[in-house]
């Protein structure tokens, strides 16, 4: 969903960080960035989660000391990562990242997955996907991060045709004119509010509650298994020089503890669908995207 004149501002239109205090440093030695004794910095979205105080836990419990450092912009954690102000930083998907490198000219790196957040169509006057007619309107959000997974979406559920297939760069214009439906981009936070409009509409979880929906009441939404979603899988993500750091990746790893995962579920609504991709897998996948992301200029 992200434009190809790519600004920071729009990739981040929809999250919140604060930054915090100077992280460890590699020494001159070539030590590792950080070791068990170290408190190594993480930069989260939202410290007050329950599922942070469980990951605080675990980590304590495998003798890992760690400071949970919360944002409140997410345009600030990757450039405090950069800094050297964090050691970690866990905010993110591939997508996102891909966009922060190639505007920002970095390398951070994932060297971890925790999970996929399927994003699903609703609608307040239709109960099956068949029953939205030829000619309906879907709206989507319009924010740079989901407006082309959300167009995928409805291109999955055979609603839309996206030029030469679509990808994880495209947008409202490259809906071909054979679609079933038309799509209206608008706020991701107006989704909700516009099924009251349209025949169905694209929303993030993170509106659900407040619009009264649940995840089962979806008509339709994306395979969180699928190639399709791999530049939504939500990372851990290190400087490239600490990419292969020790402690890192075992930071990194507890997302697949089974206390961890339980959290991350509950945190979800129980959407979270947990992903244990290598981080050589990831990063290869990061690669393709920042390629993608460089040809469209």
């Amino acid at each position: 969903m992200l434009r190809k004149n790519l600004t920071l501002a729009a990739i981040a239109a929809t999250a919140a960080l604060t930054l915090g205090a100077c992280a460890t440093t590699p020494t001159d030695s070539g030590a590792s960035a950080s070791s068990a004794d170290d408190v190594v910095k993480i930069g989260v979205v939202g410290a007050a989660d329950d599922k942070w105080a469980v990951f605080e836990k675990v980590a304590k419990e495998e003798g890992l000391n760690i400071e949970i450092v919360d944002f409140g912009d997410y345009q600030q954690a990757n450039p405090a990562l950069a800094q050297d102000q964090i050691d970690l930083n866990q905010f993110q998907h591939l997508q996102f990242l891909a966009g922060y490198n190639v505007e920002a000219g970095d390398d951070l790196q994932p060297i971890g997955a925790t999970a996929v957040y399927p994003l699903a169509l609703y609608s307040s006057k239709r109960t099956a996907l068949e029953d939205i007619p030829a000619g309906g309107e879907i709206a989507v959000p319009n924010d740079a991060t989901n407006l082309a997974r959300a167009l995928l979406v409805l291109q999955e559920a055979k609603l839309i045709e996206l030029k030469d297939g679509g990808s994880s760069l495209s947008t409202e214009a490259d809906v071909l004119p054979s679609s079933k439906v038309k799509v209206t981009p608008v706020d991701a936070a107006q989704t909700a509010i516009s099924l009251q409009s349209v025949d169905g509409a694209i929303i993030n979880n993170d509106f659900l509650e407040d619009a009264g929906l649940k995840p089962e009441d979806a008509l339709f939404q994306d395979d969180p298994d699928s190639s399709a979603s791999e530049p939504y899988i939500n990372v851990w993500v290190a400087r490239a020089a600490d990419k292969d750091d020790e402690t890192l990746l075992k930071i990194a790893a507890l997302s697949q503890n089974e206390e961890v995962i339980a959290a991350e579920k509950k945190a979800s609504g129980g959407t979270a669908v947990i992903k244990d991709n290598s981080p050589a897998d990831l990063q290869e996948i990061l690669a393709g995207i920042e390629e993608n992301y460089r040809a469209q200029g």
